[in-house]
């Protein structure tokens, strides 16, 4: 889900890099000094809020994404806050691409510590109308990419005797979002490997998590309708939208000493949307409406 920085930003969705710079945290300042973080999905707006959380809180940063001058813009805002930050521009579906990132971070760093999948993307469509080629896009980003990043990730880590947490955004998959089922197969997918290979590569010291957003303020809601967003609210027994940065404290608590002994997890940030509530991205039908 994207977000448009302060430097293209007309009346943006969610939360500008000024408030993401100023935003409070639960977290010391040092907790993740020394540490190296790799986000795909950098400049969208869950990504885009974790890099600066975990940038404010002492991490040097890989920002991956697809837009090369949306990831360099973004480490400019970073740097004068004392962030160190590399973008890189890498298309997540293909291995050979990611294996040269991972043998970067090898050679510049020779650490990694956690690895933050915020990269995806889906539109809003009824599902008997997807086309082939939309689908295809879809899964291949949402759960090949995921895959690729974890697999490369697990082999930089057992080959350098390392530990290590994976962290995947998914989407809240057991209840109620619809117009979506593209993403929703997809990153149901991304559950059910997480789960697996938390138990597989537990002896090599590799913990894997995964949060599911509920309704989250983000740039990438223009996508959807404005009659759609306007009962997102109400997906919710909270009756109210999350934040990115909500997002992001969730990430450095499963990125973080604090969640060691935390793996195959989903843990919900949506208001327990996933009890209760449904959002409907391509509107509700009127069959199901009272």
């Amino acid at each position: 889900m994207d977000h448009v920085s302060d430097e293209t930003a007309g009346d943006p969705i969610g939360m500008s890099d000024t408030e993401l710079s100023q935003a409070p945290t639960v977290f010391r300042d040092d907790a993740f000094a020394g540490q190296v973080a790799l986000i795909s999905g950098a400049a969208g707006g869950l990504g885009r809020a974790t890099a600066w959380l975990l940038g404010r809180l002492g991490a040097r940063l890989v920002l991956v994404g697809r837009d090369q001058d949306r990831l360099d813009a973004l480490a400019r805002l970073l740097s004068p806050h004392g962030i160190d930050a590399l973008p890189r521009a890498v298309d997540i579906r293909d291995t050979a691409a990611v294996q040269q990132l991972f043998t970067e971070i090898g050679e510049r760093y020779g650490r990694l510590d956690a690895l933050i999948n915020s990269a995806g993307g889906q539109f809003p469509q009824e599902a008997i109308d997807f086309s082939e080629k939309g689908w295809n896009a879809v899964i291949n980003t949402n759960l090949n990419g995921t895959w690729f990043m974890m697999q490369a990730a697990a082999r930089f880590w057992r080959d350098r005797d390392l530990p290590g947490t994976i962290v995947n955004i998914v989407v809240v998959t057991r209840h109620g979002l619809y117009g979506v089922a593209h993403t929703v197969a997809a990153r149901a997918g991304v559950v059910a490997l997480s789960q697996n290979l938390a138990v597989e590569w537990a002896p090599l010291g590799i913990r894997i998590n995964c949060i599911a957003p509920g309704a989250i303020e983000t740039e990438g809601w223009k996508v959807y309708s404005a009659e759609a967003r306007a009962l997102y609210h109400r997906s919710n027994p909270m009756m109210r939208n999350g934040s990115p940065w909500e997002v992001a404290e969730a990430c450095a608590y499963l990125a973080s000493p604090a969640s060691a002994y935390v793996t195959g997890e989903v843990m919900h940030v949506a208001g327990g949307g996933q009890h209760w509530g449904e959002t409907w991205t391509i509107g509700k039908p009127d069959y199901f409406k009272e």
